[in-house]
């Protein structure tokens, strides 16, 4: 007798009772899809600002801890870097919290300033490379597109106070830069600019070193060298060691690695207890009709196949519109926080993986039921 139509046959038999369940399987997976989403976007959105930018490796200060602490270093360690023949370049950049005060509503806000030389390709983005002649006047800024409306209307022209000096909207660029909920506006401006906005800060004194290297150099080879030229009061990052060093920072010390590990976590076992109660259900309900195949000659393996293939395919059908419903919020997560939440293909691949271990952990569970489908129970 054919499985699969055996298993077809009992999932439709009970529609109801079977549609609830896999509605809880969808949730369950719709859950999971969720918080790996969160997990991965955060971490991610760190290094989105240094996706923007133009380097091979990244001098930072010694107590760097992530990109929105990197404290600052001499800026005569770029000019170090200079003397290895593979940099070809060595760009500072200069970053700080200033206090945005929009007059109009009479409120005042927290803003990220970067400032750096208009004549560096630091910024790898069209909005931002089209308007960096405007940087060279005396305080223009440009801010970027997804700061929130408390800051006021972003319009070019429009004169504002940071940090008690006042400037003006030179243009605005899209960079997504991170989450509005962390970060509500990110302004770039000039580093000359910058000082005058942050009168406590010096030119020599630097945040961030951009270095770039001849084409066909091994950044790791050259990371090396000037690791070892530096004084221990530079770091040195390829790209690879970058984006480790931030996700590690948010998956490791911060609570977001926690809280979302632990809710992927929460949703395998929600969805497996789901399974697994559904399945044990189906399995009692029918158990005259399990002990009929017995009392035909099929064996307990062959029954454990049923319930395994049951199982699979009650959580592939949850599968596919929990991936559409998916997407679907993750489009609502990027317009509203401006996280990267995507789907990745290694994210479907991976939740696949998890639901159909899931389901076949929870058919094997939940086979003590199907021990007491005796051929005597039927008399």
């Amino acid at each position: 007798m054919n499985l699969l139509l055996i298993a077809y046959r009992i999932l439709t038999h009970e529609r109801a009772r079977n549609a609830l369940a896999i509605s809880g399987i969808f949730i369950a997976i719709l859950l999971i899809f969720l918080q790996l989403g969160f997990y991965a976007s955060v971490p991610r959105s760190g290094m989105l600002f240094y996706d923007a930018m133009r380097f091979d490796i990244l001098l930072t200060s010694k107590s760097y801890v992530f990109e929105g602490q990197p404290f600052s270093f001499p800026r005569r360690r770029l000019y170090q870097a200079l003397s290895l023949p593979e940099v070809v370049r060595a760009m500072p950049v200069y970053h700080n919290i200033g206090r945005w005060l929009n007059t109009e509503a009479r409120l005042a806000r927290d803003v990220f300033v970067v400032g750096f030389n208009p004549s560096d390709p630091v910024f790898n983005v069209d909005d931002i490379e089209r308007q960096t002649a405007v940087l060279r006047y005396s305080d223009i800024i440009l801010v970027d597109v997804a700061t929130r409306s408390q800051f006021g209307p972003i319009v070019p022209g429009r004169r504002v106070e940071i940090e008690q000096r006042a400037v003006t909207i030179g243009g605005v660029y899209d960079l997504g830069t991170r989450s509005r909920i962390e970060r509500p506006g990110v302004i770039l401006t000039s580093d000359l600019n910058f000082v005058r906005i942050f009168t406590q800060q010096q030119l020599n004194e630097i945040n961030l070193g951009l270095v770039l290297l001849n084409s066909g150099t091994d950044p790791n080879e050259v990371a090396a060298r000037l690791q070892s030229i530096l004084p221990p009061d530079t770091r040195v990052f390829t790209r690879i060691e970058l984006a480790l060093h931030e996700t590690g920072y948010w998956v490791q010390l911060t609570s977001i690695g926690l809280i979302f590990g632990f809710g992927t976590i929460i949703a395998v076992v929600v969805g497996s207890v789901i399974l697994n109660q559904t399945l044990t259900a189906q399995i009692t309900r029918n158990l005259p009709q399990y002990a009929t195949l017995k009392a035909m000659g099929y064996s307990d393996h062959y029954l454990v196949g049923i319930v395994v293939l049951l199982a699979t395919i009650m959580v592939m059908i949850s599968y596919v519109p929990a991936v559409v419903t998916a997407i679907l919020i993750y489009a609502v997560i990027r317009r509203i926080t401006s996280l990267p939440a995507e789907m990745t293909i290694p994210r479907l691949i991976g939740v696949l993986s998890i639901a159909w271990t899931m389901s076949v952990a929870s058919a094997l569970l939940s086979l003590r039921a199907m021990r007491r489908a005796d051929p005597a129970d039927l008399f």
